[in-house]
């Protein structure tokens, strides 16, 4: 069967127009992506990484609520001429003063268990003032800080799940607050650094940046420290007057070390909760115990050339001076749940414990080396004589720009584990056999979290987020059950919008 001429010369040309098409689109693309990685600049190796490191996570989030998240980017160019009114910012930024509005607003609900079913709106208004003192006013290696937290909203932990590693990271109770407060030396071409003022350690210790794209708390301050420590710790949202001292001799290692008071919010019998008593953040407490917090991280492959994937090893550790409660033994040695016990717990002088973290980047994108997966482990340890947990392990993976099209979104799955100590479940037993107690045995609280991050524009994103969290408060009876049966596992669906300017 012979073939139309014209129908075949047709056919060519709409099939070499199709692949000219292609090729001009892909080559678009191609222009497109080079100009866009030309402003951005490579990420990996540059001072953007979370906790003021350099930067060896490739799915570092571009938004979070976590205070150790290095935030760059703004609405300001978004909005035209009403981005810098009157010049001020411009005119600020040229004598050393920059500042910034972040807002993060947030709903969260438990579709299944927890102590009750409920829904949440939460919301915070970061205010950041930041001042390089040698371009303000000649003082060479200066710089100071600071930071004000409005917050409002009911948390989803507090009212309705009754957990406590802390499904958001901007829970905390209404209030107007200081966070930091602090002056920056640094000496010897930058190499070493001498922070002095009110500061938290949630902003340099202990950091995943790989984990700063997750809502949950403790991806950003390990839960197991929030629970041991008194008042929670110098973490969000309650700072203390310190001293941190860092050496970077090159750009791929750094020691640092901070010497904190060590109650944020000081000791009440009226009132337990922390952020109750020091309200506004200016409590300003110098004379509890100390805590003292050590850590060296190493970054690799990090230079343009090097072999192998880029990562982070951090060792860390920390000692409390002050005293501490036993969990299971009343100072005459006798359980504290035997009726004939005197009700004063043993104490302990310090506390102490351990903590590692590897960020592993494991893949990054041939042709856009700012898109890939990484990964993250963080364990930590404390003795369990003294403190209701006693181990905490997470572990997770992200990937940014997984979706044509959607380079700076980011998708990423973790888990988390806080084991009770043995003393504390021995404790339970005790109840169980010496006082007749009926209530539950603790073991364990545990979280999954699944979140993406979508990207609208500069400074404005959007994240969907599920957590489900196991065995709530490690297990315990929920206060609202006649029958005293234990918190049920909760389902969390949330959704949080970031605006930064």
């Amino acid at each position: 069967m012979m073939r139309c001429p014209f129908r075949l010369a047709t056919a060519a040309l709409i099939g070499g127009l199709a692949a000219s098409g292609a090729h001009a689109q892909s080559a678009a693309e191609d222009a497109a992506r080079r100009a866009r990685l030309a402003l951005e600049g490579l990420d990996i190796g540059s001072p953007r990484g979370a906790g003021g490191d350099p930067q060896t996570s490739v799915a570092q989030s571009v938004t979070s609520a976590k205070p150790s998240a290095n935030l760059n980017t703004s609405i300001q160019d978004q909005l035209g001429p009403y981005g810098d009114p009157y010049g001020l910012r411009s005119f600020l930024k040229a004598r050393g003063i920059e500042y910034s509005l972040t807002y993060i607003g947030e709903s969260f609900g438990n579709a299944t268990g927890g102590a009750r079913r409920g829904a949440i709106y939460e919301g915070r208004l970061d205010v950041q003032f930041d001042a390089d003192l040698e371009t303000l006013m000649g003082w060479q290696g200066a710089a100071f800080h600071t930071n004000l937290y409005l917050i409002h909203g009911t948390g989803l932990s507090r009212y309705y799940v009754n957990n406590f590693i802390t499904v958001s990271a901007i829970e905390a109770l209404p209030s107007s607050r200081l966070y930091e407060l602090w002056i920056e030396q640094k000496l010897f071409d930058g190499q070493f650094g001498l922070k002095v003022g009110q500061i938290a350690a949630d902003t340099e210790f202990a950091v995943s940046q790989t984990g700063t794209l997750f809502i949950n708390s403790t991806f950003g301050w390990p839960n197991i420290m929030a629970e041991v420590l008194p008042s929670g710790g110098p973490i969000y949202p309650l700072a203390v007057p310190a001293i941190r001292a860092k050496y970077v001799p090159n750009q791929n290692f750094s020691l640092q070390v901070g010497l904190f008071d060590g109650d944020p919010a000081g000791p009440s019998p009226s009132d337990l909760d922390p952020q109750r008593r020091n309200r506004t953040g200016t409590n300003f407490r110098t004379g509890d115990p100390a805590l003292v917090i050590a850590e060296a991280a190493y970054a690799y492959n990090i230079a343009q050339g090097d072999i192998g994937d880029p990562g982070t090893v951090t060792l860390g550790g920390w000692h409390h001076f002050g005293r501490f409660d036993s969990q299971r033994f009343d100072n005459a040695g006798r359980s504290l749940a035997d009726p004939s016990t005197t009700g004063i717990a043993r104490r302990f002088r310090g506390d102490s414990g351990l903590y590692g973290i590897i960020d592993q980047t494991i893949y990054r994108e041939p042709d856009d080396p700012n898109d890939g997966a990484s990964v993250f482990v963080r364990l930590s340890g404390s003795p369990s004589d003294r403190n209701i947990v006693d181990f905490y392990a997470d572990a997770g993976i992200a990937y940014k720009g997984l979706f044509k099209g959607r380079s700076d979104d980011t998708i990423g799955i973790a888990f988390a584990l806080a084991r009770i100590s043995d003393s504390a479940r021995g404790l339970d037993t005790d109840a169980i056999l010496l006082g007749g107690a009926t209530g539950p045995r603790r073991s364990s609280e545990a979280v999954i979290e699944a979140t993406y991050q979508a990207v609208l524009g500069p400074g404005v994103t959007v994240q969907p987020d599920f957590q489900y969290v196991f065995r709530p408060s490690g297990g315990v009876a929920n206060p609202r059950d006649p029958d005293g049966a234990r918190i049920k596992n909760a389902a969390v669906f949330g959704l949080r919008a970031t605006v930064r300017y």
